[in-house]
């Protein structure tokens, strides 16, 4: 299995995990060029694509699924809540109704030789959900645009291979810029988003030997940086109360316009 960061920030995020038979893009939230652009750095193009899983309706995850799905004819996975959301986009223009697929969290379905769980998120959108993507006995995660973790999510990243995890903000540099209040606490609210600390507290939890590519992803371009997502999660994992240190693991943070070096498990 190939899990690959095509782009990811808080601008757009696209997520490319398949393997020899099965191409699948968790989100389009750039445009369908630069995807293709990206895709071609893996030997994939979009007619390539089995299928795209979207998170939710938010733009940044959504911007690009309309001229992709009109190219390449690819299906739309999402939950009733977010795909009715996504057919109120005027701005994706028209998109054939029979390329809607409706899933619901916690039931798996399958795509190709890969088995698929969504499993619900707490973000401020109609019907959020994060995937879990099976096949060949690897696992890979791409959970971003979570507002808070609990138990729930924590059991549905066990046993993983490789994980793509929101670090979107420094708590610090949130607050003392310049985003309006309402938007500060929106962000720091349970249905906002991970910051950088409790994106290295959830990775103690799921840490475990086979764990061995972690991404951090969804970076915001006002409110963090490469370098403090990283040495943040970094410190969280080799201080927690957890027997591993960071440099147990591949981390590296995901580009925000370009891909990422693959991780293949």
């Amino acid at each position: 299995m190939n899990l690959c960061s095509i782009a990811s920030g808080s601008s757009g995020n696209c997520i490319f995990v398949g393997t020899e038979q099965t191409s699948l893009l968790v989100d389009i939230g750039i445009s369908a060029r630069q995807a293709e652009n990206g895709l071609h750095t893996i030997d994939r193009t979009l007619p390539d694509i089995d299928g795209i899983l979207i998170t939710h309706e938010h733009s940044d995850h959504i911007r690009g699924i309309g001229v992709a799905a009109r190219k390449a004819g690819m299906p739309i996975y999402g939950t009733r809540g977010t795909l009715e959301a996504v057919k109120r986009c005027s701005s994706l223009g028209k998109i054939d109704e029979s390329l809607y697929r409706e899933i619901r969290p916690d039931e798996v379905f399958q795509i190709g030789d890969m088995e698929i769980l969504p499993f619900s998120t707490s973000h401020d959108a109609a019907e959020p959900v994060a995937y879990r993507v099976n096949s060949g006995g690897k696992s890979a995660a791409v959970v971003t645009d979570l507002g808070v973790y609990n138990d729930y999510i924590v059991e549905h990243l066990q046993g993983l291979d490789a994980v793509l995890l929101e670090a979107n903000h420094d708590v610090r540099m949130l607050q003392a810029g310049a985003y309006p209040y309402y938007l500060k606490q929106r962000i720091l609210s349970s249905h906002g988003h991970l910051s950088n600390e409790n994106a290295g507290r959830l990775l103690c939890r799921i840490l475990h030997d086979n764990l061995k590519n972690v991404f951090l992803g969804h970076l915001s371009q006002e409110n963090n940086y490469e370098a403090l997502a990283y040495e943040t999660v970094c410190t969280e994992v080799t201080l927690g109360d957890n027997p591993y240190r960071a440099k147990d693991f591949k981390i590296q943070v995901a580009k925000r316009n370009m891909p990422s070096e693959p991780a293949y498990i």
